[in-house]
């Protein structure tokens, strides 16, 4: 069997293709290149051309032969350009997700099967699995790398099984250490080599310069909300009476809307039993569920304006006048450039906790932040996917409408997954958790696992 190797410099792909090479396959190495334009990277000019030197000294230390594949123009159609449109639209892309669906195993296989390649390889942490569907045809399945800290396998959650057919991942089933180990060991020139960081190909950039080559920066207001908004919303008071009817008879804890969650770096506050009931969630309206699934709206906080006199010689000036509901905090250069969660970039001070950007108003290029992990914007318990963006790794596994199933679901790479009731109605995927969710967040991916570590579908948010 003839393999090609996605050789893009790093320790991962290069310990994939020694592991290959050791065990008898025919292999060759390529390096595409995605990106040219270097003024929005944060390293100059060269990284792409210092990762190719190194991956072709890794094949020539391996001996295997190496090959050079300019795929500029399809990133930039397929990848580059969705994601301007994206963020142009308020809506926060997953750039490494279509790069795997669009690029590594589509445009990159092509070029590897004119090549005489038979399966692609890459340095992903996730593992490739047989199995036999109802009918009796070979299926592929995806289960998560073992390396619980490196596991990968959210980034492939757009895979066919056509593109799975063709796909091999040689390193899922190690760990990382034990990658660098066998890289050392073999001395490869990619051993000690750090992790890229930042977007798939383009490499670590400052977000708002890369996406000022096709979006104006307009300056707007950042507008803090104050937690009595939220007493007197209609929508969220709503939602609140839908959850209150999903508990348990039994459950006597707080009502659970919001999240415990910090980042995948830090400690969570520990849950509680399940607070409820299933068939009480089974049995939600569909008017319940697309309730519980729209993001609250700030739009109805206004700020009027008063004249007032100050100083000696009582000068005439504006100011706002107070509203219990929220304040005029700062100003940005383009709400298009700020992500729901967001904390960095906002330069606001004077706050005892963190700002997070909790909603973001792109017609009128509005900024809504609030203060705290536990402000109640920054927290949702339920989102729907659209039917035409619901994906089925394993076809034989899709939901039909009216369809419940319990699952794990991540919503953002690295988070822990999350326990969740999926159900399926007419106009979408619903995706209810058992705990309120930090910085749900719209064009990014929610991923769902079986009860074995296997990936079975995902959708955008």
């Amino acid at each position: 069997m003839k393999i090609c190797v996605g050789l893009s410099g790093g320790v991962d792909s290069s310990v994939a293709a020694l592991l290959l090479k050791q065990q008898g396959y025919d292999v060759f190495a390529m390096f595409m290149q995605n990106w040219h334009d270097a003024d929005a990277t944060l390293h100059g000019d060269c990284e792409w051309e210092e990762d190719k030197f190194v991956a072709e000294m890794v094949a020539r230390k391996i001996g295997i032969p190496f090959y050079f594949v300019d795929l500029s123009k399809e990133y930039r159609q397929r990848v580059v350009d969705y994601m301007f449109d994206e963020y142009s639209k308020g809506r926060t892309p997953n750039p490494d997700v279509l790069c795997n669906r669009e690029i590594k195993f589509d445009a990159f296989l092509r070029v590897a099967q004119k090549m005489g390649a038979d399966m692609v390889a890459t340095g992903h942490y996730c593992r490739k699995e047989e199995t036999v569907g109802q009918d009796g045809k070979k299926l592929y399945r995806i289960l998560e790398g073992v390396d619980p800290g490196k596991d990968q396998s959210y980034f492939l959650c757009q895979l066919t099984q056509e593109q799975l057919s063709k796909a091999i991942f040689p390193i899922g089933g190690l760990l990382k250490k034990e990658v660098r180990a066998i890289a050392k060991e073999a001395d490869l020139p990619s051993a000690d080599k750090k992790d890229s960081q930042g977007i798939c190909f383009v490499g670590k950039v400052d977000l708002p310069t890369f996406l000022q080559q096709k979006l104006k920066s307009v300056e707007g207001d950042v507008v803090e909300v104050y937690h009595p908004f939220y007493e007197q919303d209609a929508l969220y008071q709503q939602q609140c009476g839908i959850i209150r009817g999903m508990l348990r008879d039994d459950y006597a804890g707080p009502l659970p809307v919001i999240s415990h969650y910090i980042s995948e770096d830090k400690a969570s506050a520990a849950e509680d039993t399940r607070p409820f009931d299933d068939a009480r969630i089974a049995g939600l309206s569909d008017e319940d569920l697309r309730t519980l699934s729209t993001p609250v709206s700030y739009g109805a906080i206004k700020f009027e304006t008063e004249v007032y006199r100050s100083g000696k010689k009582h000068i005439r000036k504006t100011r706002y006048k107070d509203n219990p509901f929220g304040k005029i905090v700062g100003r940005h250069e383009g709400a298009q450039f700020y992500t729901i969660g967001q904390r960095k970039g906002l330069n606001i001070g004077g706050h005892k906790d963190s700002l997070f950007v909790i909603s973001t108003d792109i017609d009128n290029n509005i900024i809504y932040v609030g203060e705290g992990h536990t402000h109640p914007g920054l927290s949702r318990l339920c989102l729907r996917v659209s039917p035409e963006e619901i994906h089925w790794i394993r076809p034989d596994l899709a939901m039909s409408v009216g369809d419940v199933r319990r699952c794990r679901v991540r919503i953002r790479y690295r988070q822990p997954l999350q326990s969740a009731t999926l159900l399926r109605r007419k106009d979408g995927l619903y995706i209810v958790f058992d705990n309120a969710q930090r910085g749900i967040t719209a064009g990014q991916f929610a991923v769902w696992y079986g009860d074995d570590d296997e990936m079975t579908g995902s959708g955008v948010i």
